[in-house]
């Protein structure tokens, strides 16, 4: 080849025997592993039975070849797996990472569902909520933030290495909305925290989660409560942060008490305060970015696991703020 010259790409045709429990998975309707794997890896790839070909250039297909062998690995070990699957592969791939460390490392088992990290994100984050006092999650809707830290905290109650779980998220439309609400004053926050609720009945069986709360080992309360308190030996996760101002944020993080471990997750692109506003979780980073005990896991659209549109959605948004401006700095 002359010195300069561009290597030609070969094209290759390559042809995997697999498995009918592998074969299924990928062929599983609406799972979209197939699609996953045609839109990220840029190559043919058709199913038939047990056969699955695998058509490109020779780079494109070796690629593709290195995931096709993990997710198989996956599924042999037991895992299920789905499109955001493919990413966090390809991820572990490009950071020399196994990602069977990630998909492995199960946080909590109920009923014979197993939650554990799907991306290496979500696996930095778990071990940061494991090892340090603090940790903040941030990052768009759909990339687990608050459901792994919910896991974390069920797992640490059960394994008594706390003696209570406090959810709690700030009520921001609760000003004179609220008092038009039915009911006493749990009643009229209830909406705002019922989706901490649902990941709880997800988590534990109903007759279980109404002892524990009966009993107050696990308390799900809106933000206001806390003033006053001290929280020790407790898991205390702070959901929708992104809508505390500074204020709320510094009276929340000095409820720390002895034996305890704090998570706080948010969003930064979807502040529901008003402009003039500076939220509290915007704020922290500058504040408290170099305190040791306390870490900061980053989420981008990549880590979404929900439907494929959901981060495309995610990814657009965020390019939109950009390009106009329009995105929060305080």
């Amino acid at each position: 080849m002359k010195s300069g010259a561009v290597p030609r790409l070969r094209a290759v045709h390559d042809v995997l025997d697999i498995s009918n429990e592998v074969a299924a998975e990928l062929a599983g309707i609406g799972d979209g592993v197939l699609d996953s794997l045609r839109e990220r890896l840029g190559c043919t790839l058709l199913l038939r039975g047990n056969r699955l070909t695998l058509d490109g250039d020779d780079e494109k297909v070796a690629a593709a070849r290195a995931v096709v062998d993990e997710l198989v690995e996956l599924v042999e070990g037991g895992h299920d797996i789905g499109p955001d699957t493919v990413g966090a592969v390809l991820a572990a791939l490009d950071q020399a990472a196994d990602i069977r460390d990630v998909f492995e490392d199960v946080v909590w088992r109920h009923r014979g569902k197993k939650i554990a990290p799907k991306t290496i994100t979500q696996k930095r984050y778990v071990d940061a909520i494991r090892s340090q006092t603090v940790t903040f999650g941030i990052g768009p809707a759909g990339t687990g933030k608050t459901y792994l830290a919910m896991a974390l905290a069920v797992a640490a109650l059960s394994e008594r290495q706390v003696g209570r779980v406090i959810l709690t998220r700030p009520a921001v439309e609760a000003g004179e909305r609220l008092g038009f609400l039915p009911g006493d004053m749990l009643a009229k926050v209830d909406p705002y925290l019922r989706p901490l609720f649902d990941a709880l009945y997800d988590m534990l069986d109903a007759d279980r989660l109404a002892a524990f709360m009966d009993r107050g080992t696990i308390e799900v309360a809106p933000l206001a409560f806390m003033r006053g308190r001290t929280l020790n030996d407790s898991f205390i996760i702070l959901d929708e942060a992104q809508n505390t101002s500074p204020e709320q944020m510094q009276m929340f993080l000095t409820r720390l008490g002895f034996g305890s471990k704090v998570v706080i997750t948010g969003d930064v692109t979807q502040i529901d305060l008003p402009r003039e506003q500076a939220s509290g979780l915007i704020q922290v980073r500058e504040i408290l970015g170099d305190i040791d005990g306390i870490a900061f896991v980053e989420f981008s659209h990549q880590d979404v696991v929900r439907h494929k549109l959901v981060q495309r959605i995610v990814e657009a948004y965020r390019e939109h703020a950009e390009a106009t401006g329009t995105q929060r700095r305080r």
